[in-house]
């Protein structure tokens, strides 16, 4: 079958897109309806952030970055495609809340969600207190070196060690699974599958399953936006450049 891509974001066939025509290649894309939406848009929701724009200060923006303390959002000027996410802080618990909040995403019966998220650490991976996936609308996700969102699909590291955990929870019950260990200035690729028929989430690293779904007991029914937190563990002031985001819903 032939491959088109969509412009970025916009969630219309337009020019060519490697990374599309590549998708069912990885165990993590390959059920999913991709090629389909091409031609009939009104089978899915679909984001393809590749940070064309970015702008955090308006209230009509896309995107809502909240400091504990300090904190900063750019697209970098050094990578393209890239947004850097600044603690910009050496103090413990300081850093950057950053949500979408006009890409809204529901775990529900039938609508099957497949994400991925491409991200480094540098400056430094072992200070980062981290939080990269889908979370409700929270201005502090991480708080006191703990993950504060009561409903969330994603990954945190809050032992300033580099240790990543998949993490899962539905109304304050929640369960967290081995996920990976980041390795400074190495890009990883965090994706998950949620499933709208078993009602379970898997995860992938790097586009391979890793480890066991987490169940229904733990799977938030509630709105749900891009999320992403950087704050620091003390001592140094870690940066986390986030890539390519994709995430496909079913309607």
């Amino acid at each position: 079958m032939p491959t088109r891509g969509l412009t970025h974001g916009s969630g219309r066939a337009s020019h060519y897109d490697p990374e599309l025509s590549n998708y069912a290649n990885s165990p993590l894309w390959q059920t999913c309806p991709l090629l389909e939406y091409l031609h009939d848009p009104s089978i899915g929701h679909y984001l393809n952030e590749s940070w064309v724009s970015y702008n955090a200060a308006s209230t009509t923006g896309d995107y809502v970055l909240t400091q504990a303390t300090t904190g900063t959002g750019a697209i970098s000027t050094a990578a393209p495609g890239v947004l850097e996410l600044d603690s910009n802080s050496t103090t413990a618990t300081q850093g950057a809340n950053l949500q979408r909040v006009k890409s809204v995403f529901l775990p529900a019966t039938g609508k099957s969600i497949w994400a991925e998220f491409s991200l480094k650490i540098v400056d430094t991976f072992d200070k980062v207190e981290l939080f990269v996936g889908l979370s409700d609308v929270e201005t502090a996700i991480l708080a006191s070196s703990a993950n504060a969102s009561d409903n969330h699909i994603g990954w945190q590291c809050v032992t300033d060690d580099g240790v990543l955990l998949f993490t899962s929870e539905k109304a304050g019950t929640g369960a967290t699974k081995a996920a990976a260990t980041i390795a400074e200035d190495t890009y990883i690729k965090l994706g998950f599958f949620y499933d709208g028929s078993a009602d379970t989430v898997q995860q992938y690293i790097n586009g391979l399953a890793v480890g066991t779904a987490h169940a229904t007991a733990n799977i938030p029914k509630v709105a749900l936006v891009p999320s992403f937190v950087c704050q620091s563990g003390g001592t140094n002031d870690p940066i986390l450049h986030i890539g390519a985001v994709r995430i496909f819903q079913l309607r």
